[in-house]
């Protein structure tokens, strides 16, 4: 396998007085179609470190390649592209809009890049909503959806461009055991079908040690890398 994403001496400073050092020397490859997890505790710059690989944040200084782009070398129009057809995003928080179906939020990404929708396409999310296991919620309203059910429709949303990297946010954040356990077997039936890049920032150790690799940010430094 090769490298999909690489980070070279990634340093992240926020301004201010003497400035905040959030992430320092960061120095991190994931290969394509791996599945890995990024632990540490609250504050430590887990969800900095996943900003600036998904390119939504840049950092102070290093280097950041996605798919073998230099991102500091793209424009803003060039990332957000990056991002579309490339990257999709799952969160604590489904930010499903909710005066439309689960099946209308699933298609926003496409729609963003094309008009038209074709047979395809309609197709994809139709079968990623039996993938999942929500299809008989498809056309419900996103208020009209348990919370399992409305992360899984993000989940859907975020996969409909068939991207090569997934990054999760805390997205089992909000769910309770049962649903926690069926978010993370849907990851990983992903990642084995379609061979998707999957890094997962989770505070949960038992999910974290669900991966293949796990990655322990502590001070904004690497504490520890452990593979199996």
């Amino acid at each position: 396998m090769t490298d999909i994403i690489e980070l070279n001496q990634v340093d992240k400073i926020y301004p201010g007085v003497g400035g905040t050092q959030v992430l320092s020397g960061i120095a991190l490859k994931f290969r394509a179609g791996s599945f890995n997890s990024i632990v540490g505790q609250s504050g430590s710059g887990k969800t900095t470190l996943l900003n600036i690989i998904g390119t939504l944040d840049q950092p102070s200084h290093g280097e950041v390649l996605i798919d073998g782009k230099r991102t500091n070398l793209m424009s803003r129009d060039q990332l957000a592209e990056l991002r579309n057809q490339t990257i999709g995003f799952i969160f604590q928080f489904h930010f499903l809009l909710p005066e439309f179906t689960a099946l209308e939020n699933v298609l926003m990404p496409y729609r963003i890049k094309q008009n038209h929708l074709p047979k395809e396409i309609l197709k994809r999310a139709n079968d990623l909503f039996e993938m999942v296991g929500i299809a008989q919620v498809k056309n419900n309203l996103a208020t009209r959806m348990s919370g399992g059910q409305q992360q899984r429709t993000a989940i859907i949303r975020a996969l409909i461009n068939n991207p090569k990297i997934v990054l999760a946010d805390e997205p089992s954040g909000n769910l309770d055991t049962l649903n926690t356990e069926g978010i993370y077997k849907t990851f990983r039936d992903v990642n084995r079908e379609f061979g998707t890049t999957f890094i997962i920032v989770t505070h949960d150790r038992r999910i974290a040690e669900q991966t293949d690799r796990i990655v322990e940010i502590q001070d904004g430094k690497i504490k520890l890398d452990i593979q199996r």
